[in-house]
């Protein structure tokens, strides 16, 4: 079981970095695009959907995956999983909302501003610290 938790955190890491970075590409995308500059949508275009498919998703897919694996193994439960289980799913959902923000901008329908990127840019690092705070305290 320590190897499959040991790739839970790893799955864990790239969803998590990829997350963090699609917003801020976002951030660029929209000034690209307020400079006029068709090369930069284009490039931003293939980065976004390179980051999304080629590495969000898969480590999105797989640690969850490697999450259920260890929560029915291990039978754990209590409740911090539940509230750890709550922020996932927050994640889940913001990772669905990146996906639509995606294809707005591959269909150059994009209606949001640099500084609403920037905002939600940061949503994720909360369930960050919950979901690691929730893990390793485990305050109920």
């Amino acid at each position: 079981m320590l190897w499959i938790k040991s790739l839970h955190i790893i799955f864990m890491v790239t969803w998590m970095a990829a997350i963090f970075y699609l917003p801020r590409l976002f951030v660029y995308h929209v000034q690209a695009l307020n400079e006029g500059d068709e090369r930069g949508d284009a490039r931003f275009k293939i980065m976004e959907r390179k980051l999304f498919w080629g590495i969000m998703t898969p480590g999105a897919v797989l640690t969850i995956a490697s999450g259920l694996y260890l929560w029915l193994g291990y039978g754990i439960t209590g409740k911090w999983m539940m509230w750890k289980l709550l922020f996932v799913l927050a994640l889940v959902v913001f990772h669905g909302l990146c996906f639509s923000y995606l294809r707005s901008f591959k269909n150059n329908q994009n209606r949001k501003s640099e500084t609403y990127f920037r905002a939600i840019n940061e949503l994720p690092v909360f369930a960050l610290f919950a979901i690691v705070f929730l893990v390793v305290v485990k305050p109920f």
